[in-house]
């Protein structure tokens, strides 16, 4: 699946996030991001760093599945995982809202 589709920002930061590789994932974010994930908030540059750093350290691999552009600010990537985490399998929705180039909040769901 290309991610063509997806703004450059989303494109950069997916790639990032998937090689665990933080301080490009974090030059994604604005400075007043929201990240959520499993039920929990991240409000911040430290706050998302930490919950970033936290994520390397659990094994997976991804393959991105689909795309979607719900409006200029609002793109949706879904990503299957398998690895090192309970359950062992989960595709999961990552919803991006952006603010000019960068990611405002992202949500990241079943």
């Amino acid at each position: 699946m290309s991610n063509s589709n997806l703004p450059a920002v989303v494109t950069r930061y997916l790639a990032a996030h998937n090689a665990r590789d933080l301080d490009p994932a974090m030059a994604c974010y604005t400075e007043d991001a929201v990240a959520v994930d499993d039920g929990h908030t991240y409000r911040g540059p430290a706050e998302i760093r930490a919950w970033l750093a936290r994520a390397t350290a659990v094994k997976y691999t991804t393959t991105l599945l689909s795309t979607h552009r719900v409006d200029d600010e609002h793109h949706v990537a879904v990503q299957h995982l398998e690895g090192d985490f309970p359950g062992g399998v989960v595709d999961l929705r990552f919803q991006f809202t952006l603010r000019g180039d960068r990611i405002a909040e992202l949500v990241i769901e079943p």
